[in-house]
């Protein structure tokens, strides 16, 4: 049973903050050392000082990136900064976009922002799909701690092929936005505030009795969770904390996007590009492609033709320099059940298991647990800076990947198959700062 509540948000007080844009950031994960830099300079009540916030030499337990934020989050309240919500609402969240690198094809994704009660995985409730990292989730559970807020919501996909709850939310959608922000991928996000009792009613019952896919947030999700724990271990097992805010989408809509994550292989003790080839033909096809084109150009071309190669079967394509680059294909005559009998054939021929699996376990030797830790990978989302640390020496080899198609996400999440970790970049991401679930308002829920 998935229960949703509407909630007196805090948000950005109009009157004391002239642009949002100026406030608002992509999620944590998002931010790159150059955005964080960005976004610190942009405004002095920028999101970024307290979900990512900057380190100091001398950092202690008293004064660190976790006590500065919450002394920002709490100064931000008393100036009015933020302003809570007089009644509590569910807030419709529209996203009009283009897709990346097809400038002409726009679309709109739409969901809202409410909150959730939190539910242990085995509860049947939430699916995650992808692995998760240590790291990640014990920084924002010590940031969790020392706000006590949720900043960023968690993006979760629902089914309703009717789109019941999504019309009910439409009719409050004509008028002018509550709050609306074009970012800088040029995405534009609308928010507005429906407090009518009967339409949050729908939608609270309309939800009722769905189960939920996490598309992005897995690590939040996990922290809300452990927080959660710990509160309801110090005796508080009704507080605020068993509720987390998310965006909620339903995963019939055809606003849904999900863009590959690449992934930049380096300080690998024993690669020799001919081994590598060579080893991996025993399960795959090697094509190999001459592209004399700058490294944009290139990488483009290098996609083009992997997309047409997965439209086949899967694949996967590989960059070790400007002048040693190609496509390998799972060769048809491989059973892959057998080298993989573990593995159900509904994730074994997906790209992403296969890469981990056979190319980084089998054909590289680096182990799950290396991998975990990121040792000798790095995920990047954007084809050019991948492309661009190997020839720039910092890496030895790229893999590029197609996106995981959103039908398999969900069939295998509600199975309780959890892909490996970065399988997905659901496009675009949810802003952080546009509403704000503070534990300790009063009467937030």
């Amino acid at each position: 049973m998935a229960e949703i509540l509407p909630f007196r948000a805090l948000h950005y007080h109009p009157h004391n903050i002239a642009k949002l844009d100026d406030v608002v950031t992509q999620p944590y994960d998002k931010i790159s050392a150059e955005m964080q830099a960005r976004y610190h300079r942009m405004s002095p009540y920028n999101a970024a000082h307290i979900i990512r916030g900057l380190e100091k030499p001398g950092d202690s337990p008293q004064d660190n990136v976790y006590t500065r934020a919450a002394g920002y989050f709490q100064d931000w309240i008393q100036k009015q900064i933020l302003t809570a919500e007089p009644e509590p609402a569910i807030y419709p969240y529209y996203q009009d976009y283009s897709v990346p690198g097809e400038p002409d094809n726009r679309k709109q994704r739409r969901g809202f922002i409410a909150l959730l009660k939190l539910e242990d995985y085995n509860a049947g409730v939430v699916h995650r799909h992808e692995e998760t990292l240590s790291g990640p989730k014990a920084d924002r559970l010590e940031l969790l701690k020392a706000t006590r807020a949720h900043l960023g919501q968690i993006f979760m996909l629902y089914s309703d092929p009717g789109g019941a709850i999504e019309a009910a939310l439409d009719e409050n959608t004509r008028e002018q936005p509550w709050e609306r922000v074009v970012d800088e991928y040029s995405t534009a996000h609308s928010v507005w505030k429906v407090t009518d009792p009967s339409v949050v009613n729908l939608a609270v019952e309309g939800m009722r009795p769905k189960e939920l896919v996490i598309a992005d947030g897995h690590h939040r999700y996990e922290t809300a969770l452990a927080y959660r724990n710990e509160c309801r271990k110090q005796g508080r097992e009704n507080s605020p904390a068993e509720y987390v805010m998310v965006t909620c989408v339903r995963q019939e809509a055809d606003g849904l996007v999900v863009l590959p994550t690449h992934r930049v292989l380096h300080n690998l003790p024993v690669y020799r590009w001919g081994k590598f080839v060579g080893d991996a033909q025993e399960f795959f096809d090697w094509q190999e492609m001459q592209l004399d084109e700058p490294t944009q150009e290139a990488g483009t071309r290098l996609m083009q033709e992997l997309q047409h190669a997965g439209r086949q079967g899967p694949a996967i394509g590989v960059f070790a320099g400007s002048a040693t680059q190609g496509i390998l294909t799972l060769r048809r005559d491989f059973r892959i059940s057998e080298l993989l009998p573990e593995i159900p054939s509904s994730l074994a021929r997906l790209d992403v298991v296969i890469l981990h699996r056979i190319l980084l376990e089998r054909v590289l030797g680096i182990d799950p647990q290396a991998v975990r830790e990121e040792k000798n990978l790095h995920y990047v989302r954007e084809i050019k800076p991948a492309l661009t640390m190997v020839e720039e020496g910092k890496a030895q080899l790229c893999f590029l990947m197609n996106p995981t198609p959103i039908a398999a996400v969900w069939e295998n999440a509600l199975a309780g198959r959890v892909l490996p970790q970065k399988s997905t970049d659901f496009y675009p991401k949810l802003l952080s700062g546009l509403t704000v679930y503070w534990l300790d308002n009063p009467g937030s829920k």
